[in-house]
């Protein structure tokens, strides 16, 4: 058998952190049950001697698991021998007993990513957008809600425009949820930020989910491209509009 922990390797028990070796039956431990953490009694506990073992690390610990210990990441389990260069599914010992979202896939999810990723805004507990289109936000508040079960919807909203040097309206989705939060980072990389986010591969698990990436991403920066040249066209002295004015 080449799955399980060394016996000094730490788990997270429902009491707080014990070393495999400490675990006994009856022991109350945090497991996955599809995407939610729950506690689960221990029936049986197994020990053995093995000759190789596989240490982890990544940006938060270090962490020695048997090779073939499955390990979480977006794109689904993987092997710990196979590992390397993926992103691991993270949840800090304080988040375990938050509440988890069930994501649900497809074209609404698609959209929702595509959208957040081109011009969103993804803080430590919280997600939003502000954009200028309210079908726009419409339509995005709608996928939020259908991939999630949050309940979203469009605020008006003013913000400051570096380039007109006077606030501008405009519509402004947010919900407020530590789990998405950490959810769409661990979905580009681990980093949301526009210049450092990866592509979401977990887009690619189905055919729905990846076509709704497009239209979420290309009708935001399309709209985007529309203001900037309204605005420029309204800085434009008169009798200045350029060739074929």
């Amino acid at each position: 058998m080449r799955y399980g922990l060394p016996s000094k390797q730490t788990l997270n028990a429902v009491g707080g952190r014990l070393q495999a070796r400490s675990v006994q039956v009856g022991c109350r431990l945090w497991t996955l049950d599809g995407e939610r953490t729950v506690p689960t009694t221990v029936k049986e506990v197994t020990t053995l001697r093995v000759r190789e073992v596989v240490d982890v690390v990544d940006d938060h610990v270090t962490f020695t698991v048997a090779p073939d210990q499955l390990l979480g990441t977006p794109d689904g389990w993987v092997h710990a021998r196979d590992a390397e260069g993926t992103v691991l599914a993270w949840t800090p010992a304080r988040k375990l007993c938050r509440g988890r979202l069930t994501i649900k896939s497809g074209y609404e999810f698609g959209y929702f990513l595509g959208a957040t990723c081109s011009d969103g805004t993804v803080g430590k507990s919280y997600v939003s957008v502000v954009v200028n289109d309210e079908g726009f936000a419409s339509r995005y508040a709608a996928c939020l809600t259908a991939t999630t079960g949050l309940p979203a919807r469009p605020q008006a909203v003013t913000r400051p425009s570096g380039y007109l040097q006077r606030q501008v309206p405009g519509f402004r989705v947010r919900v407020v949820s530590s789990y998405l939060a950490d959810l769409v980072r661990q979905y580009v990389g681990g980093d949301a930020h526009h210049m450092r986010q990866r592509f979401p591969r977990v887009v690619l698990r189905d055919t729905e989910t990846l076509e709704g990436l497009t239209p979420g991403r290309s009708r935001q920066l399309a709209g985007t491209r529309n203001l900037q040249a309204r605005a420029a066209l309204a800085a434009t002295p008169r009798g200045h509009l350029g060739p074929g004015a």
